[in-house]
Order: C-alpha cells, then structure tokens, then sequence
C-alpha cells in the first residue's frame, strides 16, 4: 500500500480534494494509515480521545517514524478510510512495568482505555504516544490494503524512497 492508492481512491471525492492538496504539497510531513477499532476510532473523530497510543513487542511504526506535524488518515479495520488527523506531540517508550504505570498514570483519561487495555499491554516491548488533533471525518473512501498491520507509513520525509 502507498500514498498513491490512497490519493486515487479519494480522488472522485470532492471533500478529500483539500486534503489530497495538502498531502502532495506538504512534502515535510509523513502520512500514515492507521488501522483502528470501535470504540477508539469514534473517539478519536469526536475528539474525546486526544492521545493515539500503540504498543509492540517488537520495534515496528509507528515507533520512530512518526513525528510533529504527520497526518494521520483513520481508518476502520476492515473497513474504508473515514478521516483523519493531525499529530501534535510525540513520545516513544521502551518499556518495563514502572513505565507502563507512569504512561498509564500520565495519559490514561486521553488514551479512553477500554476494559482490559491495560492488562493487554503488559507484555509489550515498546510504546508510541501521539497527541492528536483537528481530527475530522470525511466521506468513505476504500483503499487496496491486505495485510494485517494496523500502522502503515504511507510517507516518511526523511526516506527519499517513501516521498
């Protein structure tokens, strides 16, 4: 999956026109598709839920590659892109129980953990924290992705290749 897929299937969509401009004119920001579940993904379009967290075992994206200013474009698993929104501050974590606590205790109320989140973490290596804002919906649009990742870096300004 890249950035072009995405820009083909929003193209017919006159709401996507403005941010598809955006996206081929801010060539300093990365764009990433994130792949997200109910209730987290409703959450992050009413703007209840201001931090996006993910955690890993092993060290994968959005761990390092995502930064101030990226574009997050939502989507629903299984389902078509429905919005996005924009990335405003960044923390990655290795993680060990202690820090696990201190995220918990210091972003909790803005990731809106659901039952059992925490406790689904437990095992986790790694953790990136994104302050997200200006999140909006937008018409659906469906995108050619097959695999099961739930973050996919669409573009990375500081990998030549990705632009």
């Amino acid at each position: 999956m890249h950035l072009d897929d995405v820009l083909a299937a929003a193209e017919p969509q006159p709401a996507w026109v403005e941010v598809i401009e955006q996206l081929l004119q801010g060539r300093d920001r990365g764009v990433h598709l994130a792949v997200l579940v109910e209730p987290y993904l409703q959450f992050i379009l009413d703007r209840t839920k201001t931090v996006e967290s993910r955690f890993s075992r092993r060290r994968c994206p959005p761990f390092g590659r995502v930064s101030e200013g990226d574009v997050i474009l939502l989507k629903r698993a299984g389902g078509p892109v429905i919005g996005l929104c924009t990335v405003s501050d960044v923390w990655s974590y290795h993680l060990d129980p202690q820090t696990l606590t201190e995220i918990r205790d210091r972003f909790g109320a803005a990731i809106q953990p659901q039952s059992g989140f925490w406790e689904d973490r437990r095992e986790a290596a790694f953790a990136t924290l994104m302050r997200i804002e200006g999140a909006r919906a937008l018409p659906d649009i469906r995108v050619p992705k097959r695999d099961r990742r739930s973050w996919v870096v669409l573009r990375d300004p500081q990998i030549p290749a990705l632009l």
